[in-house]
């Protein structure tokens, strides 16, 4: 089964053609890479995709600027094939990273999104692990003996919510659960927790490979970190909470309420952002990252 690897471009180009040679790179070769550049300031990436030799690398460049989440949305609509990726245009595949993701369809093909085992490295390439990914990997993610392990509909959202775990450009969707469950509108910081939860709540399923495959970037001064610094990122995050909270309960998922409502993990996180806040923030990140940790 060939798996389309879709790669969103705005960014530094080195990077980009890392990425690139990772896709290459894979030891099973039944994959299509589509780079669809947003109308990135730097008129030699189209030059340096056309001397690459490879048809199943495909260039695009969208006529206007689209931003991050509509740029998704042209991946999914170009998307042809049962299952894609939808990479960072500066995180790595590994070589297995092909081979791990279909053998996880393969043994469980009832599932939505399959995330693979990931390392993180910096902006250097180096491997590092922060406290938040210790955090992901150590505590939230499922616990499993090597086996994939699979979370459907509750048992989904909860996990989720509790703590969002997963590592977005690594995964793998079911092109068809794409099309059906589109991005929410007003949420550009959280949009793919928003999303993941929303598959959650139509019953969609998760499998989860610890087999490393992939390796996620993450810079020293990323877009999160800023929006943390600016009070966005925690005043979405008490928003969405509350939604998700409102969507368990009319399903009548208690433990996914009930962990929304606690929300302890994500109050957690505000509590090691406030020094970060008080040196470096304004006034309405400090408002906001207080509100986060003690507000109900």
């Amino acid at each position: 089964m060939t798996l389309e690897i879709f790669c969103p471009f705005w960014g530094d180009p080195d990077l980009l053609f890392e990425t690139v040679d990772s896709v290459r790179a894979q030891r099973n070769g039944d994959w299509r890479l589509i780079v669809i550049d947003d109308c990135y300031p730097d008129e030699t990436v189209a030059g340096r995709f056309a001397q690459i030799e490879d048809e199943r690398i495909t260039y695009v460049r969208n006529e206007k600027n689209l931003g991050i989440t509509e740029n998704y949305r042209e991946a999914i609509r170009r998307a042809s094939t049962p299952y894609i990726a939808i990479l960072g245009c500066d995180d790595l595949l590994h070589p297995n990273y092909v081979d791990v993701v279909l053998r996880t369809i393969a043994d469980a093909p009832e599932a939505d999104v399959i995330q693979p085992g990931v390392v993180v490295i910096d902006e250097h390439g180096d491997r590092v692990t922060p406290l938040v990914d210790r955090v992901k990997q150590g505590l939230l993610a499922p616990r499993t003996d090597g086996a994939t392990a699979v979370l459907t509909g509750q048992e989904m959202a909860s996990s989720l919510i509790r703590g969002d775990w997963l590592y977005w450009p690594s995964l793998v969707f079911r092109t068809a659960t794409l099309k059906r469950i589109d991005f929410r509108e007003g949420l550009p910081i959280i949009q793919d927790l928003a999303l993941l939860m929303d598959i959650a709540f139509d019953g969609g399923t998760l499998a989860y490979t610890p087999e490393v495959a992939f390796s996620y970037r993450r810079h020293g001064s990323s877009a999160s970190q800023k929006t943390i610094m600016d009070g966005r990122r925690f005043r979405d995050e008490r928003a969405y909470y509350r939604t998700a909270r409102g969507l368990a309960k009319a399903k009548g998922w208690r433990q996914t309420a009930r962990v929304a409502a606690i929300r302890m993990m994500s109050r957690l996180h505000a509590v090691t952002e406030l020094p970060g806040v008080i040196r470096h923030g304004n006034g309405a990140a400090l408002k906001s990252t207080l509100a986060h940790i003690f507000a109900g």
